[in-house]
C-alpha cells in the first residue's frame, strides 16, 4: 500500500485535499483525523505538520509527500521534488528599511532574521556572502524595530505587512515556491503505484488548465480554424449532415478560451461551446 503524507493544516492543506479528491482518492472527513485508508486505490494518507513532511519522507517511512518547495529546502532533508502542483505559490524576498540596502551583496557582515533559516543560509552560501542568520518562529517584521536584525527574509505576497512595518523589499527574489510532490532522494519513482499517483495528479493539473471546445465551421475555413485550435495532437474533425460543414473538437487553454471563441466566430464558425474537463490522461 502506498503511504502518502499530506499537510494537515495551513494554506497547503485545503488545496491538497481538493486535488487528491479530484484525482479520485478518498480523503478525511474530519480535520482532526490523522490517517485515512483508501482500500480501493491501495493508498494510506497521513496528515502531518507541513514542516515535518520532508523529514518523514526522507526517512523512508512514507513513500511520497505533498508539501511546499520552501519547506522542503528549509528542512535540509534527503528528499527531492518530483512534481510541481501549481498552488500555494509564494515568493521569498529580503526586506529592510527603505533605502538601506540595494542588493544581495549588501548583506555581507549583516544579520538576517527569518523563519526559514535553511533557505536563507543556502542562498547566502550560493552567493558566497558571509552574514549571520537569526531564526525566529512566526512573524519577523518587528525584528528590525526591536534590534534583533538589520534585514529580514520572508514570504512576500501583497507587501502590505512589510509596508505597515515600515519596510520594503530589495534585491532579486530569494526563491519562488509552490506546492510540490516529494520523494526520498534516490528512491525509485518508476514503480507502478507511484506512477499511477503522479499520472492522476497530472490529469487534474491538465483538467484545470484546459477546456474542451466544440464548434461547427465551413470546410473552406477548416485550416484557419485548426490553426486556432490545434489541440494536443490534432483536433477531431467530423462531417455534418449539411454538406460543406464539419464539427471540430479540441482542447484549448482555459485562459485563452474566450479570445479563441471570438476568433473562430470571426472566420464563420458557429455553435461554439466550451466544456469543463474533470479528469484526463495524456
Amino acid at each position: 500500500m502506498l503511504r502518502i503524507a499530506v499537510p494537515n493544516k495551513g494554506s497547503l492543506s485545503g488545496p491538497a485535499g481538493d486535488m487528491l479528491h479530484e484525482a479520485g482518492y478518498r480523503q478525511r472527513r474530519e480535520s482532526k483525523e490523522l490517517r485515512t485508508v483508501d482500500p480501493v486505490n491501495e493508498v494510506e494518507f497521513f496528515y502531518l505538520r507541513p514542516r515535518d513532511i520532508a523529514i518523514y519522507v526522507s526517512s523512508g517511512q512514507l513513500d511520497i509527500g505533498i508539501t511546499g518547495r520552501d519547506l522542503l529546502i528549509d528542512s535540509g532533508a534527503g528528499a527531492e521534488e518530483i512534481l510541481p502542483l501549481g498552488f500555494a505559490r509564494s515568493t521569498f524576498h529580503f526586506a529592510a528599511r527603505p533605502g538601506t540596502f540595494a542588493g544581495t551583496a549588501d548583506l555581507k557582515g549583516r544579520t538576517v532574521a527569518t523563519s526559514y533559516e535553511g533557505i536563507v543560509a543556502r542562498h547566502l552560501a550560493d552567493n558566497a556572502i558571509d552574514a549571520s542568520v537569526v531564526h525566529l518562529d512566526g512573524a519577523v517584521e518587528t525584528a528590525i524595530e526591536l534590534g534583533v536584525a538589520e534585514i529580514i527574509a520572508d514570504v512576500v505576497e501583497t507587501g502590505t505587512s512589510l509596508r505597515n512595518a515600515g519596510l520594503e523589499v530589495f534585491g532579486e527574489p530569494i526563491m519562488k515556491s509552490e506546492a510540490v510532490v516529494i520523494r526520498r532522494t534516490g528512491a525509485e519513482t518508476d514503480e507502478p503505484k507511484v506512477q499511477q499517483f503522479l499520472r492522476r495528479l497530472q490529469g487534474v493539473l491538465v483538467a484545470r488548465t484546459y477546456v474542451m471546445m466544440d464548434y461547427d465551421c465551413r470546410v473552406e475555413q477548416l485550416e484557419k480554424a485548426v490553426a486556432l485550435t490545434p489541440g494536443l495532437e490534432s483536433p477531431t474533425v467530423s462531417p455534418l449532415h449539411n454538406e460543406g460543414w464539419v464539427a471540430v473538437r479540441a482542447m484549448v487553454p482555459t485562459k485563452d478560451a474566450q479570445r479563441i471563441m471570438d476568433d473562430l466566430y470571426a472566420i464563420g464558425a458557429r455553435a461554439i461551446l466550451t466544456t469543463a474537463i474533470h479528469a484526463c490522461r495524456l
